[in-house]
């Protein structure tokens, strides 16, 4: 097995001087050296061949002992030396202060093909950015990591990637639901792979203790090597770059928003500078379509992370970038102007999101309201939002609104709900629609083509993974291969897996793992 090496970030930033691995307060450096935790009895369980290929490494590479030993953290890769980042964050608004890779060791940086990538174990055991926890990961959050950064990509959403999973052989202790119930649960370690696993969090640990030195060096070393279209210099290098992260931010929303995933916690400590979707905790895919909707335990009082919230709270991350950022150009002007045109822009491709959603290629200035009173009908009684979306494209130009109903109707979770209110405002929504597709020159059979490319068949409903994870636990792996090779093509019919093509069964309504789910991993 062959990696093409290239430790930029650890040659050009400034490392902690002290190599204890003790949980510590690390001053004005960007990384401290740290060693994985040998598994006592590593094994591979799943790796994503596609990864693999884009890092240079084959099917015999993936079968190796070197791919095993290195990506279980059983040994370190020749001329590689990994290391953990500090970095701080707002978590659920508060400033948190220091945190940093707890439970997650960078390997190093590797090059393929032109392309810069970073290789990060979660779970290989502790790092100075520990704290009171020990470093590990279990196999029940392992898996949901490994499936959802695979599935978020072929559904086209910014994310990480994940090359592998495996399981460590050691027994790892866990609170599940935070209840004073500890367990022993199988350990396990992921392979993220992502351009770098730098955050916003990062920026804020310099800014906050007025380190303006390192806070330069990083935010400098970002540009070169992350930004390099960015070619202007001085403090308009600087605003450019955020003029970018805001962008790339405002995309992964939308496209958060248009699949129907809550992230669960989107602190800024887990936001990537890149845009894209990083640490996937207590994350949950829409069933019924509510926006007030959240699956983090934790956050259930003030519902801050739900999914309606989403765009809002990326806007409030961006601004707690923009502090960041203020002491390399000292004027609040030019970030509060990027910044105030979020929302505007949000909402623009929003509505663009949403129309592709509904097969409407042309605009008209009543989409908007056709929009709003969806969003509001969706939500009068329980609606699965992907098989909603995915049937609307059965919906004829001439039906009426009968038909028209019964081809969206295996979507409601009761029927019987409806009363002769909301059925009458689902006829008018219906009539409305029809209307409006008829203005488009696309054919019913053109329409339903183009719908079916933005809204999904299968997402990974929390409830899938749950069973995969319960039969991970008895030593089968099957449905772990089955929902992996599902979601490489969710757009797709996959007649043989219409299966999973239903709404949440009743027992999983509110079961630990599909309907609520806490930060304990």
């Amino acid at each position: 097995m062959k990696l093409h090496i290239q430790n930029n970030f650890t040659a050009e930033l400034p490392a902690d001087p002290i190599e204890n691995n003790i949980p510590r307060q690390v001053e004005q450096a960007c990384f401290s050296y740290v060693e994985p935790k040998k598994p006592s009895n590593p094994s591979l369980i799943h790796a994503s061949v596609e990864v693999a290929d884009f890092l240079g490494l084959s099917n015999d590479d993936i079968l190796s002992d070197d791919f095993l030993n290195t990506f279980s953290g059983n040994t370190v890769y020749p001329n590689t030396k990994p290391y953990a980042m500090p970095y701080a964050g707002h978590q659920f608004g508060n400033w948190a202060g220091q945190l940093g890779d707890g439970r997650a060791i960078n390997l190093t940086e590797v090059t393929h093909n032109n392309k810069l990538y970073t290789l990060q174990l979660k779970g290989a055991g502790p790092t100075p950015y520990s704290r009171t926890a020990d470093g590990f990961a279990v196999l029940r959050s392992s898996i949901r990591e490994h499936l959802c950064a695979e599935a978020m990509h072929y559904l086209g959403v910014p994310t990480t990637r994940s090359l592998s999973l495996m399981l460590s052989g050691d027994q790892v202790l866990r609170d599940v639901m935070y209840n004073g119930n500890p367990a022993y649960e199988k350990g396990a370690i992921v392979c993220r792979v992502a351009p770098s696993f730098i955050r916003f969090g990062n920026f804020e640990l310099f800014a906050s203790r007025k380190d303006h030195g390192t806070l330069q060096l990083l935010t400098d070393y970002t540009i070169k090597h992350h930004f390099p279209d960015i070619k202007s210099e001085g403090v308009k290098k600087y605003l450019d770059f955020f003029q970018a992260v805001t962008q790339t931010t405002l995309n992964m929303i939308v496209h958060w928003q248009r699949v129907g995933f809550v992230h669960g916690v989107m602190n800024t400590d887990n936001m990537s500078i890149h845009g894209v979707t990083i640490d996937y905790g207590p994350y949950g895919w829409l069933e019924d379509y509510n926006l007030d909707w959240t699956p983090n335990t934790t956050d259930i009082q003030h519902k801050r992370y739900r999914f309606g919230n989403q765009p809002d709270v990326a806007l409030w991350n961006l601004y707690q970038l923009a502090n960041a950022l203020y002491p390399l150009i000292n004027d609040a002007k030019p970030l509060e102007t990027i910044l105030n045109v979020f929302g505007s822009d949000y909402q623009k491709e929003y509505l663009n999101m949403m129309r592709n959603k509904l097969g409407l290629k042309t605009e008209t200035e009543e989409d908007a309201i056709l929009i709003e009173s969806l969003t509001e009908l969706l939500q009068l009684i329980e609606t699965d939002m992907t098989i909603f979306f995915r049937n609307l494209g059965n919906v004829q130009k001439d039906d009426n609104a009968e038909v028209a109903l019964d081809c969206i109707k295996d979507a409601f979770y009761n029927e019987k709900e409806g009363n002769k209110s909301v059925l009458d405002k689902w006829y008018a929504w219906l009539n409305h629609y029809t209307d409006r597709i008829k203005q488009e020159s696309f054919t019913d059979v053109e329409r339903k083509a183009q719908m079916n490319l933005v809204n999904p068949k299968y997402v990974l409903r929390n409830y899938m993974a749950q069973l995969s994870i319960d039969a991970a636990d008895k030593g089968d792996y099957s449905l772990v291969n089955e929902l992996f090779e599902l979601l490489k093509k969710p757009y797709d019919e996959q007649p043989e897996s219409q299966k999973w093509f239903a709404k949440r069964p009743d027992w999983a309504r509110d079961k630990v793992g599909c309907s609520m789910l806490s930060c304990s991993s």
